[in-house]
């Protein structure tokens, strides 16, 4: 459900209280847990029990598994998740009432206000910088409040509450939800092309990045990753509307640039320099050259920010990734499982390069669920090319999130596209059977990968499962 944003957007503490429709997702779980710390009295629902919510209900959250509109009474702010229908009860009976009816976005800001926000966007890439740059901050001695789409590995959440008047958060472009924000600095990691669903063209969506740097503060900075056209276009834009501007990335374009990259399976390593001269080296623990250059935008806000070089290296040395971001999900005999949330072709691309350098010399195999129909019928025949890179493939069938179903478009797109590039695939349909066929296609020695931004998240310990229970059998 796409919501108006209100005309005006007050501090949180004058919301309130506030009930999510919703909460038990990444995003809104973590403002959740922000309002609570604000001392906000908060109580949300959500259709499936998590462990989440009973993380919230630990901090006095009153959390209720399934919808129904009796639960709204006693609010005063409902928000409302993207992924919630129109027809939803507690919607229909919070406009009814006439209630302060929100999406995310403005809830954000709503936390936003009174802070030195930067808040971090971009086609790719933006989960793994915000966090890189939580994690920085943190070891430079910052303490600053934050909310991210995903749970750092280091501490488990994905939202908390710091001292510090400091406030970094990840912005969503999707649905243009960050012309919303007003902060102090803005990091855009890369501008390709996404959700045409919502802007209709590739002109359109670019434009969303250029309306947002119009809302950074005066006194204000940009970090722009370069190593694309659009994001060398959008770092133009921010000289020009007079930002201070820092370009990141790999290219000679780039004023801040990781060279000499080398990736294996303990991390990365590589040379930064800054306008060509040495700065020093930056060590990762994950591994690919896409993380180096998010860890270099990261780097480049903390030294906007006003922090050490040495300390924000140290602390992006110890980042240990994020939920769902090439994410070590275990290993049994002898096939190492991870997961992670790429779904266009330029995050399959750099996932799967990552996952060589983890791989060495054994194979890795694909798990694939593409995600939308409106993404697979614009994107599915380049999904398909790059997933020819790995040494196996299966391709489930089409995560429908948000949308309904379309004539003609189905997973078999990605998958025949893969095929007609070179690629070893299996386009496996029924989700029942997706298990199964990994088990039987996979060998000791190999890397699986499963990869998409749906409930394919799911197959990897589903498969971890099955592999100790046939070891069993045969110990047995």
């Amino acid at each position: 459900m796409r919501l108006p944003i209100p005309s005006h957007i007050m501090a949180a503490e004058e919301l309130g209280a506030v009930h999510f429709v919703g909460i038990g997702g990444a995003a809104l779980s973590g403002l959740a847990r922000l309002m609570v710390a604000r001392g906000i009295r908060v109580s949300g629902s959500d259709a499936q029990d998590s462990p989440l919510l009973h993380s919230l209900t630990a901090l006095g959250v009153a959390c209720f598994v399934g919808h129904h509109a009796s639960q709204v009474r006693g609010a005063d702010t409902v928000v409302v998740s993207a992924a919630v229908g129109a027809d939803n009860p507690e919607v229909v009976r919070a406009l009814a009432d006439s209630l302060r009816v929100w999406p995310r976005s403005a809830a954000v800001q709503s936390l936003l206000l009174g802070q030195r926000a930067v808040v971090v966007t971009g086609t790719h890439g933006k989960t793994t910088t915000t966090s890189m740059l939580v994690t920085a901050l943190l070891a430079a001695g910052a303490d600053p409040s934050y909310a991210i789409g995903s749970t750092l590995t280091s501490s488990g959440l994905n939202a908390a509450a710091g001292s510090d008047p400091l406030f970094v958060a990840e912005g969503d472009e999707s649905d243009a939800a960050i012309l919303v924000y007003l902060p102090y600095g803005a990091v855009v990691t890369n501008v390709d092309v996404d959700h045409l669903d919502f802007f209709g063209s590739a002109r359109a969506y670019a434009e969303v990045f250029d309306a947002f740097l119009l809302r950074v503060e005066d006194g204000g900075f940009c970090v722009c990753g370069v190593d694309d056209p659009g994001g060398r276009r959008l770092a133009g834009r921010s000289l020009d509307v007079g930002l201070r501007t820092t370009t990141v990335g790999t290219s000679s374009a780039a004023t801040m640039r990781a060279v000499d990259i080398r990736s294996g399976e303990q991390g990365s390593t590589s040379s930064l320099l800054l306008d060509g001269r040495p700065m020093g080296e930056l060590t990762l623990r994950v591994p690919g050259p896409v993380y180096v250059v998010d860890a270099v935008a990261a780097l480049a806000a903390g030294l906007e920010l006003g922090y050490g070089f040495d300390d924000l290296v140290r602390g992006l040395a110890s980042f240990r990734g994020s939920s769902r971001r090439m994410e070590s999900k275990g290993t049994c005999g002898g096939i190492r499982v991870y997961d992670s949330y790429a779904h266009h072709p330029a995050e399959i691309q750099a996932d799967l390069r990552a996952a060589r350098a983890l791989a060495g010399r054994s194979r890795v195999v694909v798990c694939f669920q593409p995600h939308l129909f409106s993404r697979t019928h614009l994107l599915g025949d380049e999904m398909g090319v790059e997933l020819a890179a790995a040494d196996v493939t299966v391709v489930m069938d089409v995560y429908a999130a948000r949308e309904g179903p379309k004539d003609g478009i189905s997973g078999a797109i990605v998958a025949d596209a893969a095929a007609a590039a070179g690629g070893e695939v299996v386009y496996e349909p029924a989700r029942s059977r997706v298990v199964d066929r990994l088990v039987d296609l996979t060998r000791q020695g190999d890397l699986l990968l499963t990869l998409g931004a749906g409930d394919v998240t799911d197959i990897g310990p589903l498969v971890l499962a099955r592999l100790g229970e046939l070891r069993q059998k045969e110990q047995g």
